[in-house]
């Protein structure tokens, strides 16, 4: 167990690589209640969101939910969010935002200083409800057991308020691990009743509980972003390889204009993949070299359980990212060879 922004996480139950095999072949469950869940009251919540987002959110339909970056006026990066529009069983509707943990209190801090005449609200649960990940190629059978809906049933990115194990929930169907799956959103009080029965069905199947290792291990594979490594307020929106969570047409938001002109900076390195012969793992901070020149550097790199390769991630100069390019890492003064590779370095069948 590790102190994470002020909660309490399992690094592992037991075996990383037994829990990262786990959710690739059956099912893996990740508390990640740690995650900031705001919810929002007041008129145009919408179109408040979409000027503080690189993606559009104004028109979002119902069941919606959409991954985005929220930056400043430099177009470097506070955050990357997930922004729900979710129906409730009355017909009604709700907007809510998923931050990350380290975060939760600067996003907080910056919506609220935006919000001159809007009349919106933000109201953080964060600490009132827990958020439940379950992973695999089992997890969606598994929860349609204790939900009133299959998971299977909902589209990418989509969700809806339901009924788990009795109790009303949210269940989406995102996922930070490369697998198929969902998240559950449920009152604090009921969470302990539903991972349990969860977790007791999981094991049954050949899964378990995960902690963080497994899910660095699993996110690098599916080469996701992590915020302070390949995103933070140092690293411009336009070098990050993630155009999908931007939408300049017709719209403004903080940021826009720079992230423009980052667009047009050739001088700007860019994230890419990077495999690595042999098993040492080239990790953060690690420079990567061509001819003996520092042309960029690591920002995530792990031994890939299900590749069976050490792989990494990082920014470099731009003539350098051709798929294929031989280069140099310095690994605390060791020298490994690597080349530059497509991402995501897994993806599932």
């Amino acid at each position: 167990m590790v102190d994470f922004a002020g909660w309490s996480m399992p690094v592992q139950y037991g075996s990383i690589i037994e829990e990262h095999t786990q959710t690739r072949t059956a099912a893996g469950i990740f508390d990640v209640s740690h995650m900031g869940r705001f919810y929002f009251d007041g008129e145009n919540i919408d179109g408040f969101l979409d000027t503080l987002t690189t993606r559009r959110v104004a028109g979002m339909n119902v069941g919606r939910i959409r991954y985005s970056l929220m930056t400043n006026e430099n177009g470097t990066i506070l955050d990357d969010v997930l922004v729900y529009r979710l129906g409730k069983p009355d017909g009604s509707d709700f907007y809510m935002m998923v931050v990350n943990a380290s975060n939760r209190d600067k996003i907080a801090k910056w919506i609220t200083a935006k919000l001159g005449d809007h009349q919106v609200t933000l109201n953080d649960r964060t600490t009132e409800t827990a958020m439940i990940a379950v992973q695999g190629p089992k997890a969606n059978e598994v929860v349609s057991e204790f939900a009133t809906l299959n998971p299977a049933d909902l589209k990418y990115y989509t969700g809806t308020v339901t009924e788990v194990c009795g109790n009303e929930a949210i269940v989406t169907r995102t996922g930070y691990t490369g697998e198929d799956g969902c998240e559950i959103i449920c009152e604090g009080g009921v969470a302990d009743e539903i991972c349990t029965k969860i977790h007791e069905r999981v094991a049954e199947l050949g899964g378990g509980p995960a902690g963080l290792g497994a899910r660095d291990t699993l996110r690098l594979e599916a080469a996701m972003p992590l915020y302070g490594h390949e995103l933070s307020e140092e690293i411009n929106a336009a070098q990050t390889d993630l155009g999908f969570a931007m939408n300049f047409k017709d719209r403004q938001f903080s940021g826009r204009k720079a992230i423009l002109a980052a667009k047009k900076d050739e001088s700007l390195p860019v994230r890419v993949g990077l495999e690595l012969e042999g098993r040492r793992a080239a990790r953060e901070n690690c420079d990567i070299l061509i001819d003996g020149e520092k042309v960029g550097y690591i920002t995530s790199g792990t031994f890939g359980p299900t590749l069976q390769k050490a792989i990494s991630m990082g920014y470099i100069n731009k003539k350098h990212t051709a798929a294929g390019t031989q280069v140099t890492i310095d690994i605390r003064g060791k020298s490994a060879s690597a080349k530059i590779v497509g991402l995501p370095f897994y993806s599932r069948s």
